[in-house]
């Protein structure tokens, strides 16, 4: 099955937070992968919980289906499955992107490349943007010596650390003053940290306020779902 860990489990393999029971996956939308994930779902004694059913169209929409795990060796674990991410690009391109992680037991787990998890945590959720400052921030402090100029683009338009921030555009002026998403860059090295916390907060709640505009519909369709399988319940008792 062509599947790509991502959410809390893929920010643990990139040492971004400490622990998750939940697993999310990124499957790739086609009937034979489909047919592959209902056979894995069924191994491990898989039930759905929540709205909506595991069907194409409500994959492609967008929303996630949900299950709970009950084979023994992933008794509660509740697995999230979606094909789409929110400003990420479709799956063929992720899945070109994935990285590799070799897991004790397991064997060779593909997950969200870095850059690619970063972007799909860019959500309303207060622990996704805790999430996302320490995923750029462990990059960039990890690789900063003889970064490419590539690597210094992103980590300009992506870091949420005032201080690196500063540093960064200090070192790089040029390429700072290129970041389109980022225009107050420029001043950067100049600028003292509380400035540059005001523009990351403001670029933080637009971003939120885009991911909750992107919900709005389909929460609207979910309730839908809930009240027309409350009442082919009820018409079944």
């Amino acid at each position: 099955m062509r599947f790509l860990l991502s959410g809390g489990q893929a920010c643990i393999l990139y040492g971004a937070t400490e622990f998750s029971r939940d697993a999310d996956i990124v499957v790739l939308l086609s009937d034979e992968n489909l047919h592959a994930l209902r056979r894995a779902l069924r191994e491990l004694d898989a039930e759905q919980v929540f709205v909506p059913a595991l069907e194409p169209a409500a994959l492609h929409r967008g929303h996630a289906c949900h299950f709970r795990c009950r084979h023994s060796e992933a008794a509660g674990v509740r697995l999230d499955v979606m094909s789409v991410l929110r400003g990420c690009d479709p799956f063929p391109a992720l899945w070109e992107r994935r990285s590799k992680v070799e897991l004790p037991g397991v064997g060779e787990v593909p997950i969200l490349s870095l850059r690619d998890l970063v972007q799909s945590k860019k959500t309303q959720r207060d622990k996704d943007w805790g999430h996302v400052r320490r995923l750029v921030e462990g990059d960039y402090l990890a690789r900063k010596a003889g970064a490419a100029d590539e690597d210094v683009a992103w980590w300009l338009a992506e870091l949420r650390t005032p201080g690196y921030l500063r540093e960064l555009a200090a070192a790089y002026p040029g390429a700072a003053a290129r970041v389109a998403t980022r225009p107050w860059l420029a001043a950067a090295a100049r600028e003292g940290n509380d400035a540059l916390e005001r523009e990351l907060g403001e670029e933080e709640r637009r971003i939120r306020d885009e991911d909750r505009a992107y919900w709005q519909p389909l929460r609207q369709e979910l309730e839908r779902m809930r009240r027309t399988a409350s009442r082919r319940d009820a018409s079944r008792e």
